[in-house]
């Protein structure tokens, strides 16, 4: 059977949000004329799929433009709906560049549970995949079966780990692990944190220390702090960036689980009120199920559209 291409994956992983949102606009369109009453119900729509209420008004405000007591189309709603949301995600669909900068030092940040170490796995085989030699840390020390899956996915990825024993100092295991990879001439330093946000203080004081003692052995570093957001959670995402911004200076996200929601539209939400910038997206666990954000792709897979 031939492999799928990324689109293919991209549009099967989107299509329980895609389906949400262009199954309730064709029953809409089909039945009347457009009025502001359809307008609102279509904003509703859009509300729902997680788009945020910004962002789904000005959507509604353009397929309102110039159409008002015309019969309109499921497809020229598809067609203004993929243009605005693309439109808000162009300027964030930002490529994480490695620079020369050795070893590249990636921070990734986010809860317990939004798929922060299967990332850092993903990750490590793209870099692997590209020629660069990887180093993993293990620094959710907090939880036995983070070390032990990053243990896994660094077997799979043919990339060294640096783990300790489950709650070892996490600062004192990142210097190591940034010590390791200077001495063994990596490329890219991935390093795993613990994300237990309800307890701020303590995460917060950690992760601060984890940043100090790196900028002890390289002032310029991490060189990127990676938000991992699992898009099942809605809404809750805004709050986990605006929290992790302000707690470990974010400069870039990545959004997994886009295969299991109807809310995949949350992306396009946090880009209308953040403008963080967007490097990856993941729709699935395969290890090649992570790839870099493009914004026209996914505003039309998102609605619904054909490649």
């Amino acid at each position: 059977m031939a492999k799928e291409s990324w689109w293919q994956r991209l549009n099967a992983g989107l299509k329980r949000t895609s389906a949400a949102i262009t199954g309730a606009i064709s029953d809409l369109a089909v039945k009347r004329k457009l009025d502001a009453a359809m307008l609102e119900e279509i904003e509703e729509v859009l509300i729902r799929a997680d788009l945020g209420v910004e962002l789904s008004a000005t959507i509604a405000a353009a397929i309102g433009e110039g159409r008002y007591d015309k019969a309109i189309s499921a497809d020229e709603v598809k067609a203004v709906l993929a243009a605005e949301v693309e439109k808000v995600l162009a300027p964030v669909a930002k490529p994480l560049e490695i620079s020369r900068a050795r070893p590249f030092t990636i921070l990734v940040v986010g809860v317990n549970g939004s798929g922060k170490t299967t990332t850092i796995g993903k990750l490590a085989a793209k870099y692997r995949s590209e020629g660069h030699k990887v180093v993993l840390a293990a620094g959710d020390t907090f939880r036995a079966a983070a070390i032990e899956q990053l243990k896994i996915w660094g077997e799979r990825a043919h990339a060294e780990v640096i783990a300790r024993a489950p709650g070892t100092d996490a600062a004192g295991l990142a210097f190591e692990a940034f010590e390791a990879a200077r001495a063994h001439g990596a490329d890219v330093l991935l390093i795993d944190t613990a994300g237990r946000l309800q307890n701020k203080a303590g995460l917060m004081g950690e992760l601060s220390k984890v940043v100090r003692v790196i900028k002890k052995l390289d002032p310029a570093a991490p060189h990127a702090v990676l938000l991992v957001l699992d898009a099942t959670v809605g809404q809750n995402a805004l709050s986990q960036v605006e929290e992790f911004r302000k707690i470990a200076g974010v400069t870039g996200l990545a959004m997994t689980k886009l295969d299991g929601t109807a809310r995949g539209g949350i992306l396009a939400a946090i880009a209308a009120r953040h403008s963080v910038p967007v490097h990856f997206i993941g729709v699935g666990e395969g290890i090649d199920d992570l790839a870099p954000f493009a914004a026209k792709d996914f505003a039309r897979a998102i609605a619904g559209m054909e490649s």
